[in-house]
């Protein structure tokens, strides 16, 4: 009798990664997790990871033929270290490799987009998730969620762009999927919400829904890359502040049928989402909350959907 297949997840205690294992292990599948300081997630196996340590690699390769793959965060160069792994797995029987990268960025692009243009010449079996900007951006730790706790703004230079903002946990089904289905998809996956929104939208959004007052604050560019470079290295901040840049000229202003096509369910509505976030009492927008550490890698039940306000985003 042959081994069940193993499935590795790279970044298993973070926002998606986590989700990727509790959906895999849920569903019967062998998984090893594997993250920075080895912590079990959902009763899988735990290894250390480190994408800077090579020496963490033989452990987390051992056996596996398919990954889940998180780049190095805040990293402008992620294929320097991601491409060696890659080979490496690859001489070591990884046959199938799903890289999350973002709607933003095509192969070839900056960062992750060289990882993603390579991966087709080193895999038969792959595909690369290009999800919008995540729903849980207004969450836990992340600025927007702390601008929102502390004074009720959400500070942009996105001006009246749209973006299809998305539940991690729709990425997390689109990702297992992409592991498990007998033909892997072979392409890009651009993920996105049922509807694009404007930050004003969101900023609106959570009024209604918290009853506090929160507001759109837009920035420039450069006031937006400066305040990113506070807590992060100057070239992702001038990419992140690029990004912002792109919505407010429209590039996120689009939706796809990725979710409902792969999952036979609709995505998730931001309005849900913070409705169910409120529900879950996670203070996530409650004013002088501090952040909640595990918050990010908490696992999230499925979204409930209906009409009305659910039926789109």
């Amino acid at each position: 009798m042959s081994t069940p297949a193993t499935t590795l997840v790279i970044g298993a205690t973070g926002t998606t990664g986590s989700r990727v294992v509790s959906r895999l292990v849920t569903a019967g599948h062998r998984v090893r997790a594997a993250s920075r300081r080895a912590t079990d997630v959902d009763g899988a196996q735990a290894v250390r990871f480190d994408w800077n340590d090579p020496t963490t690699f033989d452990e987390a390769l051992d056996g596996v033929d398919r990954a889940y793959l998180i780049p190095p965060l805040g990293s402008s160069e992620p294929a320097a270290v991601m491409l060696p792994f890659l080979r490496q797995g690859r001489a070591a029987g990884l046959h199938r490799a799903v890289l999350l990268s973002a709607s933003a960025i095509p192969a070839g692009g900056p960062a992750v987009g060289q990882v993603h243009q390579a991966l087709p010449g080193l895999f038969d079996a792959w595909a690369v998730l290009r999800p919008s900007w995540f729903m849980q951006n207004f969450t836990g730790g992340h600025p927007h969620a702390q601008s929102i706790r502390t004074d009720g703004t959400l500070l942009t230079a996105t001006g009246e762009g749209r973006v299809g903002f998305v539940d991690a946990d729709d990425i997390a089904a689109v990702a297992v999927h992409a592991l498990t289905t007998a033909q892997a998809p072979n392409t890009d996956l651009v993920i996105t919400g049922p509807q694009a929104l404007s930050y004003g939208d969101i900023a609106a959004v959570l009024t209604e829904v918290t009853g506090r007052s929160v507001t759109h604050r837009q920035l420039t560019y450069d006031q937006m890359r400066d305040r990113l470079a506070t807590g992060m290295p100057a070239e992702f901040a001038e990419l992140l502040a690029g990004m912002d840049r792109a919505i407010a000229e429209g590039a996120e202003d689009r939706t796809t049928d990725t979710v409902q096509r792969l999952t036979g369910r609709p995505p998730c509505s931001f309005r849900t989402f913070a409705e169910r976030e409120i529900r879950r009492g996670s203070g996530a927008f409650e004013e002088n909350t501090a952040p909640r550490a595990n918050f990010r890698a908490a696992p999230t039940p499925r979204c409930a959907h209906s009409s009305g306000s659910d039926a789109g985003e």
